[in-house]
C-alpha cells in the first residue's frame, strides 16, 4: 500500500465514496484499487471478516466481468497486431480501448469496490455472496447479502450522474416510474433486479427478499438522494451498509440460508 496523490479520479474499494484526480489517497498495488484515508484509519462497520467469508466457494466479486474484459482485450490487441503486423505492437500501445471493452472493465471495478465493502462487514449476523450464475440465463447477480432479517439482491452499477426517479401520469393516467442516471433512462436495470430477486425468491420462499440498485461513483446530493421504485432500493454503497446493519432483527438463519443460496447459484 502507498498514500499518493492521485493521477485519475476513483472511488473507494471500501466506502465508495469518489476521490477527484489529485486527492491524496491510499493505492493498493496487488490489486490496482484505492482507498480513502478515513477508510485508511477507521475500523469497518461491522469487524473483520473471517477466513470462510472469503471462501471460492462463496464468490470472487467482478470475476465474470473481469474474465470478459480481458477477452475482449486480448481480442482487440490480437486485431491491431494482425492488422499492423511488425508495428502491430507499436499500435497496441497507442491505441485507446474501444467502448465496448472499457465498459466491461469499468463494470468489474465497481463490483470489485463494492464486494469488498461488503466482505469486510461479514459477521455472523451478515453473510455475502458474490458474481452468482442464474441457470438457463447469461446473466448473474453481482451480490447476495444475507441478514437474520431477510436478504438482499443486489446489482453495481458504476455509472456516472445522478439517480432520480421520475414519475409520470397519476390521478388520470396510470402512475410510471422511471429510474434516470443523468439524462439516462435507467428502468430496465429496475426490471433485471426485480427478476434477480424472483429467482432467489424461488429458492428460499417466505423469507422477506429485497432488491437494490447499489451506484459506486454517482452524483449523490449531499442531502437525502437514496429512493426506492417498484420495491427496489436505489442508493450507495455506505447508505447500502447502513441499511444491511439495521436489518438485524430475524429469525432467518444465516449461515444456513448462505449455504442453501450458495449451493443453488454457483460461482460465475
Amino acid at each position: 500500500m502507498k498514500q499518493m496523490r492521485l493521477r485519475y479520479a476513483g472511488a473507494c474499494r471500501l466506502c465508495g465514496v469518489s476521490l477527484p484526480a489529485g486527492t491524496v489517497a491510499i493505492y493498493e498495488s496487488e490489486t490496482k484499487t484505492v482507498r480513502c484515508v478515513e477508510c485508511a484509519t477507521e475500523p469497518p462497520e461491522l469487524g473483520r471478516p473471517d477466513d470462510e467469508s472469503l471462501s471460492p466457494d462463496f464468490g470472487l466479486a467482478g470475476s465474470s466481468a473481469r474474465r470478459e474484459y480481458e477477452r475482449r482485450k486480448a481480442k482487440d490487441e490480437e486485431k491491431l497486431r494482425e492488422k499492423w503486423g511488425r508495428f502491430g505492437g507499436l499500435a497496441v500501445a497507442l491505441s485507446e480501448e474501444p467502448q465496448h471493452t472499457k465498459s466491461w472493465d469499468r463494470g468489474a471495478i465497481g463490483e470489485e469496490q463494492l464486494g469488498a465493502r461488503l466482505n469486510a462487514m461479514g459477521s455472523a449476523g451478515l453473510a455475502v455472496l458474490h458474481d452468482r450464475r442464474i441457470s438457463g440465463s447469461k446473466a448473474n447477480i453481482d451480490h447476495i447479502a444475507i441478514t437474520s432479517g431477510g436478504i438482499w439482491v443486489i446489482d453495481a452499477k458504476r455509472y456516472k450522474g445522478r439517480p432520480e426517479l421520475k414519475i409520470d401520469g397519476g390521478i388520470l393516467r396510470p402512475r410510471v416510474e422511471k429510474l434516470l442516471v443523468g439524462r439516462r433512462d435507467c428502468t430496465k436495470l429496475v426490471d433485471g433486479v426485480l427478476k434477480q430477486v424472483d429467482v432467489v425468491r424461488d429458492l428460499v420462499g417466505d423469507v422477506p427478499i429485497t432488491g437494490a440498485l447499489c451506484f459506486i461513483e454517482a452524483d449523490w446530493p449531499l442531502i437525502g438522494g437514496a429512493f426506492s421504485t417498484r420495491g427496489v432500493h436505489v442508493l450507495w454503497p455506505k447508505r447500502l451498509a447502513k441499511v444491511l446493519t439495521e436489518q438485524s432483527a430475524g429469525d432467518v438463519d444465516v449461515a444456513r440460508m448462505r449455504e442453501s443460496i450458495a449451493s443453488r447459484f454457483r460461482p460465475a
